[in-house]
């Protein structure tokens, strides 16, 4: 054995052991202390739609560690979503009250539902509430009352901006189809919103009520047929889940359309006017931390958005024969 290389060896492997051994003495007095702590705060996560939930629950877990949360550290993070299926959703809210969590965060409006029928004691703080003063889910968005409180990202200036858009787009535009979904729990109160909106704008609105795939063709020859010469379309678990189905609809009709959320652009759409949505989490972020400092979510004000984006797929308009406005 070459003497010059024997005691390096040694060390090296002396020095391994020693590491090994360390980790070891870690792992088996960190786990189990962080695993039996009863004092570690659960926060449950209700969703509807799986390509959409996981997105929002790793954003809204991004903020809680901005914030110094951290998951399986000094929080514990359930998450759990009903894969397009609004009828699992009381199960599901069921099934994170008996794990006792101590906030329920909630998507939207139809898992907002589902948490209140399900308790009137644990706090539930709410992503996109749409509608809710009316759907009486709080009593108002400066006085909440009860247990739910949140971010309400849609308002009726939102609707009159995405109309304004779309009447700087569309030369000579008359009338403006809407595609919105009666099952939406907002459905109604925001085609009812938009007519006076478009009113004022000297607009003539069509109704797109759809429910179902089969209807979506329906609704576009529909809208062609009654002079509709672009479209507003509104959110809901269903229309959210066929946009591309839309996008291709819209384009074969050369019918440009305006959203309210980015992710619709992404996927293909002409734009989107809507509310920024990392401050929606950030907010929430900061109401969860609130109430676990021991806020009741009666005393937490709803909150609507200050920060808002216009965005733009200029592939798309270049397919449709869209011309984007300079002062865009």
């Amino acid at each position: 054995m070459n003497a010059s290389t024997s005691p390096m060896k040694l060390v090296i492997r002396t020095a391994m052991i020693k590491y090994f051994a360390l980790a070891v003495a870690v792992f088996a007095l960190g786990l189990p202390a962080q695993a039996q702590s009863p004092n570690v705060p659960k926060i449950g996560f209700l969703g509807v739609r799986p390509d959409d939930s996981k997105g929002t629950f790793e954003l809204l877990k991004r903020e809680l560690q901005s914030l110094g949360y951290i998951d399986g550290k000094n929080i514990t993070l359930l998450y759990r979503n009903a894969e397009n299926k609004l009828d699992r959703l009381p199960a599901l809210a069921d099934e994170l009250i008996r794990l006792k969590v101590h906030v329920l965060v909630v998507a939207a409006t139809n898992e907002a539902r589902a948490a209140k029928n399900a308790t009137k004691i644990i706090p539930i703080v709410g992503l996109n509430l749409g509608g809710s003063v009316s759907l009486g889910l709080f009593d108002s968005l400066a006085r909440p009352g009860g247990n739910l409180t949140g971010f309400m990202p849609n308002t009726n200036e939102l609707g009159g901006k995405r109309l304004e858009f779309l009447k700087e787009s569309v030369p000579k535009l008359l009338r403006v189809a809407v595609l919105w979904d009666p099952n939406a729990p907002a459905g109604k109160a925001t085609w009812k919103e938009i007519e006076p909106l478009a009113t004022a704008l000297g607009l003539q609105t069509h109704s797109m009520q759809v429910s179902s795939s089969e209807q979506l063709d329906l609704a576009f020859k529909s809208a062609v047929k009654a002079g509709s010469s672009a479209v507003v379309v509104n959110l809901s678990p269903f229309i959210n889940s066929h946009q591309r189905r839309i996008h291709q609809l819209a384009a074969e009709n050369k019918l440009p359309a305006i959203y309210p959320r980015a992710e619709f652009v992404e996927s293909g759409g002409l734009m989107s006017y809507g509310a920024d949505r990392t401050e929606g989490f950030r907010r929430a972020a900061v109401m969860i931390d609130k109430i676990l400092k021991g806020t009741k979510p009666a005393d937490i004000p709803v909150e609507q958005p200050t920060k808002f984006e216009l965005v733009i797929n200029l592939k798309t308009a270049k397919q449709i024969g869209v011309t984007i406005p300079r002062t865009f």
